[in-house]
């Protein structure tokens, strides 16, 4: 799909972003004066990936967020060549973002070359979590060994009942939990609710092996296709936050908003400003 001009998209979609501003509003009047927030949110660069880069920093700026899970979409954060990673990163340094994981990012080879590369990646971004997708329980144990190596984490992201291998968070846990303490987990809060296990309890279960949590909500919980903006579900979210500080949780919550990608903001800014308001009502301001 072509992407239209920001001013032309902005005059297509007035109408919804004052209804999701008035949804923000609502949650801004509860976030009274506190503490910070010990929850960090982000936004999966994945999001937005019907947009070019430029449009990523745009609406990074009308959300008021500055941490950024990038992608190799588009022209979000390129692999390849190296110089065009190293470019979109001085772009989003120039408007105050900063990519702070790479992903999902996948390992289709058990080989050395292949793996490198993709931790060469993350160290030209300047992150220090690689969200993964998709490698075979054969090949971590080469993972692991560039974990050793670069000093990066290693994130592996659950993608629910269809995933070959790692349907949830408690899969990847009994795959890694007598390795490198580098080598962890993404949850991702939807997938793991559609493979039958509660979001609260696979955080407690994964502990410090947690290095992302990806948010969204389901209107129902088994079914993919039901995703709506995060507060409009039925995905305990503050029960998600209490237990993430409870366990000080030192990384970040980045919003993976998978529907409406032609159109994703009224969605995005419904649910940052519900998240923000949750964290509001709990006492931090975000």
């Amino acid at each position: 799909m072509a992407v239209m001009s920001l001013s032309r998209r902005e005059f297509l979609r007035s109408s919804a972003i004052v209804a999701a501003a008035s949804t923000v509003a609502t949650h801004s009047l509860l976030a009274k004066a506190g503490k910070p927030s010990p929850i960090r949110l982000g936004m999966c660069s994945y999001t937005f990936r019907e947009f070019d880069r430029a449009h990523v920093i745009q609406f990074m700026k009308e959300l008021k967020l500055t941490d950024l899970n990038a992608k190799d979409v588009r022209d979000h954060l390129p692999m390849t060549p190296p110089e065009a990673t190293l470019a979109a990163v001085a772009d989003y340094k120039a408007a105050g973002i900063t990519p702070r994981a790479v992903g999902t990012v996948y390992f289709p080879k058990d080989e050395d070359d292949d793996v490198r590369s993709r931790f060469e990646y993350a160290k030209r971004a300047g992150v220090k979590v690689i969200v993964a997708g998709d490698p075979t329980p054969e090949t971590l144990p080469r993972i692991e060994k560039f974990v050793k190596e670069y000093d990066i984490r290693f994130a592996l992201h659950n993608h629910g009942p269809e995933d070959k291998i790692w349907h949830s968070p408690l899969d990847v846990l009994k795959a890694v939990q007598n390795m490198d303490p580098r080598m962890g987990c993404c949850i991702d809060v939807g997938h793991t609710a559609r493979a039958g296990v509660d979001p609260v309890e696979a955080i407690k279960a994964v502990g410090p092996r947690l290095f992302d949590v990806h948010m969204k909500d389901l209107a129902d919980m088994k079914v993919k296709e039901s995703q709506v903006p995060v507060g409009e579900g039925k995905m305990p979210v503050r029960q998600i936050f209490e237990t993430l500080i409870a366990m000080k949780y030192p990384g970040y919550v980045d919003l993976e908003y998978e529907i409406h990608g032609d159109d994703p903001m009224p969605g995005a800014t419904k649910s940052i400003g519900y998240m923000r308001g949750v964290l509001g009502e709990m006492g931090y301001v975000a």
